[in-house]
C-alpha cells in the first residue's frame, strides 16, 4: 500500500477517535514495517484497535487498491498451474512460496528458488475470491470450508482459516469427470456392494486415501444402473452428479443444513433409496445412518479409520456402553460391507498405487461382530477370499510383487510389519 494511503489510515483512526495519539506512532510504525492489513492484525491482536474498525480499515484498503479482480485473476493464474501440474492440492500460506502436492510430496511450486508470500499478500489473495459473507465467517469463526469453483478449469475443496501467521488458503482439486469404478480399476465385489436396496457399507481411509473418488464411482454406478433416488449430504459438495437413471439429490452441509445429523434426518423424509453420507462424525450421525440402513435404504459413507476391525471398534465405541450390546446386533445385520483404502506413491515416481482391504458381511463376520471379538476378523477375512475378502497386508504384498512399491512403503503401511521386515532390510543393504 502507498505511502499516502498510509497517512489516510492514520489520520482517519485518529479523527474517528479509533486510536490516542500515542497509538498513531504505533500504528505509523506497524505500516512502515508490514503491508496495511498485515499492520491492522498486529493493531487488532495487540488491542491496539478495535476488532470493528479493524474490519472498516480492511474494506477501505480493498476499495481504494483496486486489485480484487487483479488479485482473483493471480489465484486463478495458480489454480490453472497447479492444475496442469498434475497437483491434488494448492497451499497458498504467509511466510511461505506457493506449494503444490504432487503424488502425494508437497513441494514449491517454482521451485527451490520461490518466492515467499508475506502475510499481507496472502490475506489479500484470500479476500479476493471469498464472498463478502464468507470473508466475514473467516474474521469470526477463524476458518470456513467449501466448494470453490473457477469456470472453464474445475472445482476445489477449498479451505480458508486464520493461523498465526495470517490467512492461508489450501485447494484441493477435484476432477469434473467422474472416473466409473473399471477406471479405478476397483475390485468386482464393490459393484456386488452398491446393488444392495438397503443395508450399510462404509468406506474409509485417511485423509487424501481416494474415499471421496472411490464413493463418487459407486454412486455413479448406481446412478447408471438403477432407477431409484439417491440423495448424497456432503461437506463440501465435491462431484457434481447428472441423472442418467436416478434422481439425484446433492445437499450440501453449512449452505443446504446445518449438520449432517439434521441432513440426514430430513433425507429420510424424502423417499430417497440410497444416502451417501459424506462423514459420519457423530453418535446422531452414526445412529441416524445404522437406523436408515435397517429401514430398507442403502446408506454409503466414510470414517478416517486404516483397518476393517478398526472401522468397526470406532463405529461401535461412540455409543454408551448399556447401548453397545444392541448396536453390535444392529450392525452385524445391516452391515453389507467395508473398504479401507490407501494411496501410496510409485516406485518409479508417476502417480500412486491404490491397495485395498475389503471385508464383505457373512455369518462368521456377523457373530464376530455380535460377540465383540473384532479381533479375529483378519482370520475370517483371509479364509473369505472367494467371496471378495482381501486384507491390506495382501494387497501390500501383490503391489510388492508387481514391482509398483517400494519395500519401504509396504513396512510402513503394514499392520504385519514382519512379513515386510526381511524385504525391508534387504532394500537397506
Amino acid at each position: 500500500m502507498s505511502a499516502a494511503f498510509n497517512d489516510y489510515v492514520l489520520t482517519t483512526s485518529l479523527e474517528q477517535g479509533w486510536v490516542t495519539n500515542e497509538q498513531v506512532d504505533q500504528l505509523r510504525v506497524l505500516l512502515a514495517a508490514n503491508p496495511a492489513t498485515a499492520a491492522l492484525d498486529l493493531m487488532e491482536e495487540q488491542q491496539l484497535l478495535a476488532k470493528e474498525h479493524a474490519k472498516t480499515l480492511r474494506d477501505l484498503i480493498a476499495q481504494a487498491s483496486g486489485g480484487g479482480e487483479q488479485d482473483a485473476g493471480v489465484v486463478r493464474a495458480y489454480l490453472e498451474t497447479a492444475v496442469q501440474m498434475g497437483a491434488s492440492d494448492l497451499h497458498l500460506g504467509p511466510d511461505a512460496p506457493a506449494l503444490v502436492r504432487i503424488h502425494g510430496q508437497l513441494s514449491p511450486m517454482e521451485g527451490a528458488n520461490a518466492r515467499v508470500l508475506s502475510k499481507g499478500e496472502t490475506e489479500q489473495l484470500a479476500r479476493s475470491f471469498l464472498a463478502s459473507k464468507q470473508t466475514t465467517r473467516v474474521e469470526e469463526h477463524g476458518s470456513i470450508d467449501f466448494c470453490y469453483e473457477v469456470p472453464g478449469l474445475c472445482r476445489f475443496r477449498t479451505s480458508v482459516v486464520r493461523q498465526r501467521r495470517g490467512w492461508e488458503s489450501v485447494f484441493r482439486v477435484i476432477s469434473t469427470r467422474i472416473r466409473s469404478m473399471d477406471e479405478l480399476e476397483l475390485p468386482p465385489v464393490l459393484k456386488t456392494l452398491t446393488r444392495y436396496h438397503n443395508g450399510l457399507v462404509l468406506v474409509t481411509g485417511p485423509v487424501g486415501s481416494g474415499k471421496s473418488t472411490t464413493l463418487a464411482a459407486m454412486v455413479d454406478h448406481i446412478n447408471r444402473e438403477r432407477k431409484d433416488h439417491i440423495i448424497t449430504l456432503e461437506d463440501p459438495i465435491e462431484y457434481v452428479f447428472a441423472p442418467a437413471g436416478c434422481q439425484v439429490s446433492q445437499r450440501e452441509i453449512g449452505n443446504n443444513s446445518q449438520s449432517f445429523s439434521s441432513a440426514l434426518r430430513a433425507s429420510l423424509r424424502e423417499d430417497p433409496d440410497v444416502i451417501m453420507v459424506g462423514e459420519m462424525r457423530d453418535l446422531e450421525t452414526i445412529s441416524l445412518a445404522i437406523t436408515a440402513s435397517e429401514t430398507g435404504h442403502l446408506v454409503l459413507g466414510t470414517l478416517h479409520t486404516s483397518t476393517a476391525a478398526r472401522t468397526l471398534d470406532r463405529l461401535l465405541d461412540v455409543f454408551p456402553i448399556d447401548q453397545q450390546a444392541q448396536i453390535r446386533t444392529m450392525v452385524s445385520e445391516s452391515l453389507r460391507g467395508i473398504v479401507c483404502q490407501q494411496l501410496i506413491p510409485r516406485k518409479d515416481g508417476h502417480g500412486r498405487a491404490l491397495a485395498l482391504e475389503v471385508l464383505v458381511n457373512n455369518p462368521a463376520v456377523g457373530n464376530l461382530i455380535r460377540e465383540a471379538k473384532t479381533f479375529m476378523l483378519p482370520g475370517v477375512m483371509q479364509t473369505g477370499k472367494k467371496l471378495g475378502m482381501r486384507l491390506m497386508d495382501d494387497s501390500l504384498q501383490q503391489l510388492l510383487e508387481q514391482d509398483l512399491i517400494t519395500p519401504e512403503e509396504a513396512y510402513r503401511r503394514a499392520e504385519n510389519k514382519k512379513a515386510f521386515a526381511t524385504a525391508f532390510a534387504g532394500q537397506l543393504k
